[in-house]
């Protein structure tokens, strides 16, 4: 069993940044792939950025491409996705997310976190 917690979410201006953060328990955090999605009212939710167990390989979705950056660190059991150049459009609740095995994909998550918003104001 793995339990996360969010944070760091909050409203900013459009063009700021923000940095959410996601705590997980155990002591096997490595052996998980981690994930951010997200979900605006209205919407599916929707894969954001993955990262493989040992942080060497990273998945973006299109739309957060070259803004989001998503890391870890194994030693604090803590995943983050670093968001700049934010846009209205990326106002959602983010969620974190681990998924059993180390290889990093947008789908098979089976461990989430209780959320955190995230509200970009134009």
């Amino acid at each position: 069993q793995v339990q996360l917690v969010e944070s760091g979410g909050g409203l900013v201006q459009a063009g700021g940044s923000l940095r959410l953060s996601c705590a997980a328990s155990g002591r096997t955090f490595s052996s998980y792939a981690m994930g951010w999605f997200r979900q605006a009212p209205g919407m599916e939710r929707e894969f954001v950025a993955g990262i493989s167990g040992t942080g060497g390989r990273t998945s973006y979705a299109d739309s957060v491409k070259g803004r989001f950056i998503i890391s870890r660190d194994n030693a604090k059991n803590t995943v983050y996705v670093q968001m700049n150049s934010l846009k209205p459009v990326d106002t959602a609740v983010y969620y974190c997310a681990a998924r059993t095995g180390t290889d990093v994909h947008p789908t098979g998550y089976n461990y989430w976190g209780q959320g955190t918003q995230v509200t970009v104001s134009s």
